[in-house]
């Protein structure tokens, strides 16, 4: 059993939990709790290690007999260590180090997701866990836009990480990837999304409430559209707008 909060694995439990460069030089990133422990076993996403308590319940004890069974290197903490690794306030007695390795675009894709400077961790989970539901078939993310693969944002995703391609990507890049489709941004001004033909293949931008999309995501949409409200409300968090603006593509596509 592990007690010691300088053991290896320890440090890099926190080290991935606390800073994206961490997460990028290493090529792996942390998540807790039995249900997204469960997704990535499913999915069979590559374990680095294991680390679980005695405070672990029935299910989450036959999810470690599984990591056993693949040959995962799974160890044995104390509950006060894993206590002090938890970035939840309940925590689950099981987390797990991955290997990053993100699912590849596909070939031709005609739904993807631009999350432009999302910082909010909570809103970004959304966005993803939103884009999986959706059927979007990658999320490109640009430099100012928070680390996807951030404890907060795993757990607001709810899995979609395993069943969604998430690349980081420069400007220059985006543009190549997304030449032959429409490029909407959402922003208040813009077209009602109810009066524009989505069915055809598009990139949808989404940027942050606070600051709104960057210059170059706007150099880069060819249409903006907008959701319609009533009332005094001006506009809505980036997390709800974007759901509703992908949904208003799949109502449209169905």
């Amino acid at each position: 059993m592990i007690t010691s909060a300088q053991n290896p694995k320890i440090k890099l439990v926190r080290a991935l939990m606390g800073r994206a460069k961490e997460r990028r030089d290493a090529d792996a990133f942390v998540i807790e709790g039995v249900r997204l422990v469960e997704e990535a076993e499913t999915r069979d996403w590559r374990f680095k290690f294991a680390l679980y308590d005695a405070s672990l319940n029935e299910r989450g004890s036959s999810l470690v007999e599984k990591l056993l069974l693949r040959e995962v290197d799974v160890e044995e903490v104390s509950e006060p260590l894993m206590k002090s690794l938890s970035d939840t306030e309940t925590p689950q007695g099981i987390l797990a180090v991955l290997e990053s390795s993100p699912l590849p675009i596909p070939d031709s894709p005609n739904f993807i997701l631009i999350p432009d400077q999302i910082r909010d961790p909570g809103n970004l989970g959304t966005l993803l866990r939103t884009a999986a539901a959706a059927g979007v078939q990658a999320v490109f993310l640009p430099p100012e836009t928070t680390d996807a693969f951030a404890p907060k944002v795993i757990r607001s995703g709810m899995g979609a990480h395993f069943c969604l391609p998430i690349q980081p990507m420069r400007w220059e890049k985006i543009r190549r990837e997304t030449q032959g489709l429409q490029i909407y941004l959402a922003d208040m001004d813009g077209i009602s999304c109810w009066e524009t033909n989505l069915r055809g293949p598009l990139a949808l931008i989404v940027g942050s409430e606070a600051e709104g999309a960057s210059e170059e995501a706007r150099e880069l949409a060819t249409q903006k559209i907008s959701i319609p409200m009533s009332g005094d409300m001006e506009s809505l968090n980036a997390g709800v707008a974007g759901s509703v603006l992908m949904f208003e593509v799949v109502r449209q596509r169905q």
